[in-house]
């Protein structure tokens, strides 16, 4: 049974919990702009001496998503607990594809993502080791089947796929992410590794998290909800986000099975 916080508020379970996993977009901004009230919680965890990550699945490197927090209005304080799943694909391509080039797949505003080793890009899919996707291209942003044509005579390389979200809410409008390309891929037959929310290397890199007691909060059940549930941590819903109208129309017990996750806590916000 999923407990519903809105009158209690997130003060009456904070007690419990070592380290919170706190979801950026839906959660703290819509993109647009802060949620104040997510601004104060966070405030009020850091009295309580408690642990927080800014845990996004944003396909660019830390600073780049601080930068952007920065022109909302966030205070360093708070900036500086942001991990992306950027971030952790960025150490992973480090590691294991140093030299290897790649077809990058996603807009322009991606392109910070792989600045220090830019000279491994081909403009070509023919011509590459692996596909780079970190979204969609800002001309097809709304087309799938353009990705697979595209991918259709190339899907022996290896996809890495810095955001396995399949959307995300920039105000009131809904784009595709990375993981809607990703899939597209997947299902034609291609490999794809993922970094980001729901998978346990961007919790790990994130921040050493052994022997505490974990909160996960979020506003997708695919990755948020998803990711508490495989690291066997507690998941805290935010209903007014990309499942909305789903939890509206048919209540978070039906709308959280129907994506074969638990959730053990609700909030319209999250809200002190």
């Amino acid at each position: 049974m999923t407990k519903n916080l809105d009158k209690e508020g997130f003060k009456s379970i904070v007690d419990n919990y070592h380290l919170f996993y706190v979801d950026l977009w839906g959660v703290v901004h819509n993109g647009v702009t802060l949620h104040k009230e997510a601004i104060k919680t966070l405030q009020e965890i850091t009295k309580k001496k408690k642990d927080y990550i800014l845990l996004t699945n944003a396909p660019r490197p830390n600073h780049s998503v601080k930068t952007f927090l920065e022109k909302l209005g966030m205070d360093k304080d708070i900036r500086d607990h942001v991990f992306t799943s950027g971030e952790a694909a960025l150490n992973y391509l480090k590691k294991n594809l140093t030299g290897k080039t790649f077809y990058h797949v996603g807009p322009p505003r991606d392109f910070d993502l792989f600045d220090n080793f830019k000279e491994k890009e081909s403009k070509n899919i023919k011509n590459c080791d692996y596909i780079l996707c970190t979204g969609l291209f800002d001309e097809y942003d709304n087309d799938l089947e353009y990705y697979k044509d595209l991918f259709e005579n190339f899907l022996e390389r290896k996809m890495i796929c810095t955001n396995p979200d399949l959307i995300v809410d920039r105000g009131s409008k809904r784009e595709l992410c990375a993981g809607s390309v990703a899939m597209v891929f997947e299902k034609m037959g291609g490999e794809v590794v993922y970094f980001g929310k729901p998978y346990p290397e961007v919790y790990n890199q994130s921040f050493y998290n052994k022997n505490k007691k974990i909160l996960s909060i979020g506003d997708n059940l695919n990755t948020d909800i998803k990711g508490a549930n495989l690291l066997n941590f507690d998941s805290l819903i935010i209903s007014n986000g990309i499942h909305k109208n789903e939890i509206k129309d048919n209540g978070i017990e039906k709308t959280s099975k129907s994506y074969e996750v638990i959730c053990n806590f609700i909030q319209s916000e999250l809200k002190w």
